[in-house]
């Protein structure tokens, strides 16, 4: 997504780092009061963005069957001190609920947090030059690092393609009186079928036809190959790296030291 917020401006490299290192700092987070530092922590980066929240929160709602699923697991498999509930064989404890709401919360910090340093302020291009750049040194072990770089290029400038090949192959298979939203489960699996063997065939067309555009090109790999937009470092950089850092240890000195529920 385009912008001119702060963190769209900071280098791919240094939020590469950064977004490593807030998932470090999440799953060091035991406290209750060091969870409240995460979310403030993760409310400044949302507000830096200007992304608004309910583009956030969209993406977040493929994965929402995944989260109640860890925090009912939470609930009823976790015991502690303090029954609350004591039906059948439904045993649900205060612990076991606090357990849950901390852990989602983990879940969805993790999710919004690498969403705004990543996917919503670097482009898919400057993503992979700051990847290609931060695994240079083992070229010295002969691995193909600009090769890898490249393909994870490609691959994401192809997802909006092959989104919208399936489109158009969907919308005629339909105009031939496919149905594609009726039926049972397995119903459902089988109508795909005339749609998956179309999209392969064009999607391995694409990837020859980009390969033979490539040798056009006389495309041989990193070996001497420039930039058009080199990568540079500014002190704003080093001080978000430092600042991630610092939350880090901060979730530490509060681990030890801050009274509350520790997960």
């Amino acid at each position: 997504m385009e912008g001119k917020s702060l963190l769209h401006r900071l280098d791919p490299r240094f939020k590469l780092v950064a977004a490593i290192l807030y998932i470090v700092a999440i799953f060091l987070a035991k406290n209750i009061w060091a969870f409240v530092l995460l979310y403030a922590s993760a409310l400044v980066l949302i507000l830096l963005s200007g992304i608004p929240i309910r583009i956030l929160l969209r993406s977040m709602k493929p994965l929402l069957l995944i989260i109640l699923f860890t925090a009912v697991i939470n609930i009823f498999w976790m015991q502690g001190e303090t029954l609350l509930v004591d039906w059948w064989i439904f045993h649900i404890y205060l612990e076991g609920i606090i357990n849950a709401f901390l852990i989602v919360s983990r879940i969805a910090v993790l999710l919004l947090v690498t969403g705004v340093i990543l996917t919503y302020t670097t482009t898919p291009i400057a993503l992979t030059d700051g990847l290609e750049q931060l695994l240079a040194p083992l070229k010295v072990l002969h691995l193909p690092v600009h090769e890898f770089s490249m393909m994870m290029t490609i691959a994401l400038r192809f997802i909006p393609t092959l989104v919208e090949e399936t489109g158009k192959i969907m919308n005629a298979q339909k105009a031939r009186g496919a149905d594609f939203s009726s039926g049972s489960l397995l119903q459902r699996a089988k109508a795909l079928l005339p749609i998956l063997i179309p999209l392969f065939i064009s999607a391995f067309r694409r990837a020859d036809e980009l390969a033979t555009a490539m040798e056009c090109r006389c495309y041989t790999g990193g070996n001497g190959r420039t930039r058009m937009n080199v990568l540079r470092a500014a002190p704003r950089d080093f001080l978000f790296v430092l600042s991630i850092v610092a939350l880090g240890a901060a979730m530490i000195l509060i681990n030890h030291f801050a009274p509350g529920y520790v997960l």
